[in-house]
């Protein structure tokens, strides 16, 4: 299975999990992009077109703490950093998004971080 067509698949698994998922004001979507290297976390209000709230591995307030750290550690550490903003916005609720990827290692880890620190799924 080439590059592409891995592709391709994500985007159709993930328009098929946007189908059920939609973030409103009072719930908004939590979702998820990984990539080869990296790591990233949105928290968005489709009714309003809006990111609320962001987090990544190429965040500088957690970029010192990345080295030595696995991946699904790193993960970790996005999933706690983008709900304590969340947490600070005043956003208690989320829907997850897992972007088409199975909900396993490193986005099952930001999720588990993210409810650790107080977000609801």
């Amino acid at each position: 299975m080439g590059k592409d067509t891995r592709r391709v698949a994500r985007h159709r698994r993930h328009s098929r999990v946007r189908a059920k998922v939609k973030g409103i004001g009072s719930r908004p979507r939590l979702c998820v992009f990984r990539s080869l290297n990296h790591i990233y976390a949105q928290v968005i209000d489709d009714a309003a077109g809006h990111t609320l709230a962001a987090a990544s591995t190429l965040d500088p307030e957690i970029r010192d703490e990345l080295d030595g750290k696995t991946k699904t550690g790193i993960s970790e550490l996005v999933g706690s950093l983008v709900a304590k903003r969340a947490l600070s916005r005043g956003i208690k609720q989320v829907a997850f998004d897992r972007g088409g990827y199975k909900y396993h290692g490193r986005v099952k880890a930001l999720g588990d971080a993210a409810r650790q620190e107080g977000l609801k799924f």
